[in-house]
């Protein structure tokens, strides 16, 4: 992969210029893309801007953010070839910081269930993940390193896993989703991939300014609570393999690791995550169930049918549920630093399953709002296998120092 770390100390040394390292990515797109297919759309006319710290950094965006030059598709046909006037916040936050945008990353339809061309970078007979399939593979096959991605209920931290890439979803709102084609507006929430933790430090303080992202160091021995999410069904012994290694290197290292269990409230909360997705789903694409159902992929299609029925009280009943979780889950913190579980269920399905792979380990972290970051572990089979880092509700730089301290474990421990 592509370390965005590594490209900005290069420029800054005189090393690489700018425009080189543009166009290394425009090579290495143009070497992948016909095996991968992780864009949409490849601007190969685009340069390096003049000044900012991320000049020099191409990055791909998904292709549900809306971009003023180039079309907003949505993985739907409903909107092939439609055409932004203006660039979404979070778009216009990475140019200032000097981004280069290359292109548009693949989308499953409106973000949701049905499978993209993409192909995982690792094994072409795998799913990438989604929904942020294209950004995922696109950094996970070193074609870029930097790209954005959304999660409503796993489509950041699962692909990113199964792609073998670091990536962040952070505190709910921490990125505007204004200019996102809206899934859910409780959930929806803009991430970020690139090559290791500090990639994402290094992103998010370009984007947002923020400087509790400047000077992120590893952790030194961070108390770290393991969550297997035993009320989220079985988990797969890949899954399991990688949590256990990941868990031994970290005690390896020096933190102190322990099992918790979460309170009831909080398992009760992963739920009901379903009901208010779907119940804004419902809402959000009022226009294209009612006006454009037909067109509408398969698989949305078909859950949008089923879902048609939900009420209003079981919405509110839901979202009381979600408060409460919240709640109760700060408490947690007060003993652990970060939390660690699976971020997924296994190696990334066969494309033959026709899949994107289940968000049932990320979905109740969406729903919380709290930050999480995907630590890639190891290989089983060939297939990424990485565990999911989470902190307390905006303490999304302690959960990138947390990743990079269990990286550097995982590294030393071979």
């Amino acid at each position: 992969m592509i370390s965005l770390a590594d490209l900005q100390r290069r420029i800054a040394s005189g090393e690489l210029s700018p425009d080189d390292a543009i166009a290394q990515s425009h090579a290495a797109i143009d070497a992948r893309e016909k095996d991968v297919h992780a864009f949409v759309r490849h601007d190969k006319s685009a340069k390096a801007q003049a000044s900012g710290p991320l000049r020099g950094i191409a990055v791909g965006i998904k292709d549900i953010i809306d971009t003023a030059n180039m079309p907003t598709e949505m993985g739907s046909e409903i909107y092939r070839g439609w055409q932004p006037r203006a660039d979404a916040p979070v778009v216009m936050m990475l140019k200032r910081a000097g981004a280069t945008i290359v292109g548009k990353t693949t989308t499953t339809a409106f973000a949701s269930r049905d499978p993209t061309p993409t192909l995982n970078p690792h094994n072409l007979g795998h799913t990438p993940g989604g929904s942020s399939s294209g950004s995922a593979a696109a950094v996970g096959a070193g074609m870029i390193p930097l790209a954005l991605g959304t999660q409503t209920g796993g489509s950041v931290i699962r692909p990113a896993a199964y792609c073998g890439a670091a990536a962040i979803k952070p505190s709910f709102r921490m990125l505007p989703t204004i200019g996102v084609k809206c899934y859910s507006w409780a959930l929806d929430t803009v991430g970020l991939f690139g090559s290791r933790a500090e990639d994402l430090a290094r992103g998010l303080l370009a984007i947002t300014g923020r400087t509790e992202f400047d000077g992120i160091a590893p952790a030194k021995a961070p108390r770290i609570g393991v969550v297997r999410q035993e009320f989220a069904e079985a988990v797969e012994p890949a899954a399991e393999e990688g949590l256990l290694a990941a868990i031994k290197a970290a005690e390896k290292s020096g933190a102190s690791v322990k099992t918790i269990d979460l309170p009831e409230t909080v398992k009760d909360a992963w739920r009901i995550h379903p009901i208010i997705q779907d119940f804004e789903a419902h809402r959000a694409l009022a226009w294209e169930f009612d006006q454009r159902h037909d067109e509408i992929a398969p698989m949305l299609r078909a859950s949008l049918d089923e879902t048609v029925g939900l009420m209003s009280q079981e919405y509110d009943d839901a979202r009381r549920i979600a408060r409460h979780g919240r709640r109760d889950l700060s408490g947690v913190f007060e003993n652990v630093d970060v939390l660690l579980t699976y971020s997924a269920p296994g190696v990334a399905p066969a494309k033959e399953f026709a899949s994107t792979g289940s968000p049932r380990y990320n979905r109740l972290w969406t729903l919380m709002g709290n930050p999480c970051v995907n630590v890639p572990v190891m290989k089983v089979g060939g297939l990424p296998i990485g565990v999911q880092v989470i902190a307390r509700f905006g303490s999304d730089p302690g959960a990138l120092a947390a990743a990079w301290f269990l990286e550097n474990a995982l590294a030393k421990s071979g």
